[in-house]
């Protein structure tokens, strides 16, 4: 089961339309430039996260500005696409459920919105609107795939190739009987 899981994550499907590309480079982009504004400026890090309670938070700051920085510029190659929006998903999850319900509330440490509605629901849903288009992005790219426009569709592909490449080799193998094996064979093996 695990093996199947590890299979699916790192094997995504890589036909998709040429247009994921644009996904991958929205997402990839807003999570780079996010992860070095957590470097840059200490109210987007460690203060940020200090105001919200977070443990560990000058930690925790490096940690998650690292992991956006890298998985960032990851999403926009296409390299490790179903594998690095994993734990964008989650961080989405938690930065939603750490800033929101407080939003709604009135409640939360940080400066409200400047602009009217600076509390309740219209608040949270004008505020949510960054995280909910980066979550959503990290979903279609964990089920679509990459695209055909990415650095996982050229490894896959090499690996298919080579795959190809043992199967014919395996299909022509001669029998014991010192005849050729059938040559429709490799047919059967291919995808």
């Amino acid at each position: 089961m695990i093996q199947r899981a590890w299979m699916w994550v790192l094997h995504p499907p890589v036909a998709g339309p040429r247009a994921t590309i644009a996904i991958r480079m929205m997402a990839g982009a807003v999570f780079f430039w996010e992860g070095i504004l957590k470097f840059v400026y200490a109210n987007q890090g460690v203060g940020r996260f200090t105001k919200l309670g977070l443990p560990f938070p000058v930690f925790t700051a490096d940690f998650v500005g690292g992991l956006e920085m890298v998985g960032g510029l990851l999403l926009i190659l296409g390299l490790g696409t179903r594998l690095i929006t994993i734990p964008f998903i989650i961080e989405m999850l938690v930065a939603m459920l750490s800033t929101k319900p407080r939003l709604f509330l009135g409640t939360l440490p940080l400066p409200p919105p400047p602009a009217p509605p600076q509390v309740g629901i219209w608040a949270v849903l004008h505020e949510i609107r960054s995280e909910y288009a980066q979550i959503m992005s990290c979903i279609f790219l964990l089920i679509a795939g990459p695209g055909p426009w990415s650095l996982d569709a050229s490894l896959l592909s090499g690996e298919q190739g080579t795959r190809d490449r043992v199967v014919e080799a395996t299909a022509r193998r001669p029998s014991e009987a010192g005849e050729e094996s059938w040559p429709d064979t490799r047919r059967v093996f291919r995808r």
